[in-house]
């Protein structure tokens, strides 16, 4: 059983075991566990259970994941997304006044939506027309960014009035636990030791329970809250007067933000296939649509790609088993979501900045030489982290390619699709400034 699981999963062929697929998995829960406490703490704003919306992210993040683990066979775990839970809340149900059963409704068709364009081929086409060297770029960017936010959660940058962002201070015990990790799991990498990443993880939160730095606070859960959410959205509702611009809202940004993850967590695990395409595209997409709408159903908003999972890759893994190993954690933590709290930031943090380091390695395959190419690359690659925002920086590089390239009269038919994502990015950023 276990040899025909091994050829399913191809673990000769990506060089693999199932002690690094195990260990990369863990260590993808660990950088994504924080999800389990932020997106109820975020969505309890619009009204919806506190326990309900915990087990509701667990359950939608374990499907999700294992979809993709066994569909796709990659490497990608899933959750309910940052931003768009935000979204959903504070501009949908609070600003908008739209009842949170009747935004779950928004969500489901624009996961329908997600499905019907894939199954027409459309998405595909989407993520061919874009440049492999965005690619390279989106990947750097979400290097940049996953190092920006692990520096945010160690304390060792801050918000600042004057400036935007300052160095924290260093005595602060989170920032110096987070570099004695980093260090650690920076010696380990070179050591080639495996699951670096992850002792590095346990070693800092035994440091940090030891040093009784941990004031953890436990969360409600469990398999029952889920009858106060699971399928009480209002589809006829979000069909009504005004509420098909948050559906196109859910799907657009769902869209180029998975796009960016993929174009991150394949290349950096080297599964890119030699012409820059992703294989099994289908498959990827298909599980990540899948997993928005059963998240509508249980109670939570869009479910996604999580560039966390980067960190699972620069673990070792490179199979479905990894998101797998990191859906079934996540089941488990329906039952134990109040002890989810047990790892600090300090542990992770240092986790998030080694994997965004690693992550720049793909900048070198940009033509930096080249204005066309370097100018959209720059825009892509900065704006990702100082926006916070994958499909930000995304959109910035694809306007900024369209025009560059019509500028210097050097337009190509087969070029159409990149240049009406130019205008939709364009209406998005009116949109959203109109907001």
């Amino acid at each position: 059983m276990f040899k025909a699981l091994e050829r399913y999963f191809e673990f000769e062929h990506l060089g693999t075991n199932w002690r690094t697929e195990i260990l990369a998995g863990l260590t993808t829960f660990l950088t994504m566990a924080y999800i389990v406490l932020v997106n109820p703490a975020i969505l309890k704003d619009a009204g919806l259970p506190l326990p309900a919306v915990t087990a509701a992210t667990c359950l939608s993040a374990a499907f999700g994941s294992i979809l993709m683990g066994v569909v796709a066979r990659y490497p990608i775990a899933l959750a309910p997304g940052m931003g768009l839970n935000a979204y959903f809340t504070y501009t949908v149900c609070i600003r908008m006044h739209v009842p949170w059963q009747t935004a779950l409704g928004a969500v489901f068709l624009s996961g329908v939506l997600f499905l019907l364009l894939t199954g027409a081929g459309i998405r595909q086409m989407i993520l061919k027309a874009i440049p492999h060297e965005l690619y390279s770029a989106v990947a750097s960017g979400i290097g940049l960014f996953i190092a920006f936010i692990g520096m945010q959660h160690a304390g060792l940058v801050v918000r600042d009035p004057a400036t935007l962002v300052a160095l924290g201070d260093i005595r602060n015990p989170t920032v110096y636990l987070s570099l004695v990790g980093l260090f650690l799991m920076v010696a380990l990498e070179i050591r080639k030791v495996r699951g670096a990443i992850l002792i590095g993880v346990l070693a800092v939160t035994g440091l940090a329970w030891a040093m009784g730095l941990m004031h953890w606070q436990p969360a409600p859960g469990g398999f029952s809250a889920l009858t106060q959410t699971a399928f009480k959205l209002d589809i006829r509702g979000a069909l009504g007067k005004g509420l098909l611009e948050i559906i196109f809202v859910f799907f657009f940004v769902d869209l180029f933000d998975n796009l960016g993850t993929l174009v991150a967590v394949t290349k950096r695990a080297g599964l890119l296939a030699a012409d820059h395409s992703i294989p099994r595209l289908n498959r990827i997409l298909f599980a990540d649509a899948t997993a928005t709408v059963v998240g509508s159903l249980t109670g939570t908003s869009t479910v996604t790609s999580y560039v966390e999972s980067t960190a699972g890759v620069a673990a070792g893994g490179r199979s479905g088993v990894t998101a797998i190993v990191t859906g079934l954690l996540f089941l488990g933590a329906i039952g134990f979501a109040p002890f989810i709290g047990v790892v600090p930031q300090a542990a992770t943090a240092p986790a998030l900045i080694l994997v965004g380091s690693l992550m720049l390695a793909s900048i070198t395959e940009i033509r930096w030489h080249e204005p066309l190419v370097a100018v959209p690359s720059f825009l892509t690659l900065v704006m990702i982290p100082l926006t916070y925002s994958i499909a930000n920086g995304l959109g910035f590089g694809i306007i900024a390619w369209a025009v560059l390239h019509i500028t210097a009269g050097k337009i190509r038919k087969q070029d159409w699709l990149l240049y009406l994502l130019a205008v939709l990015f364009l209406a998005r950023f009116i949109y959203m400034s109109a907001g």
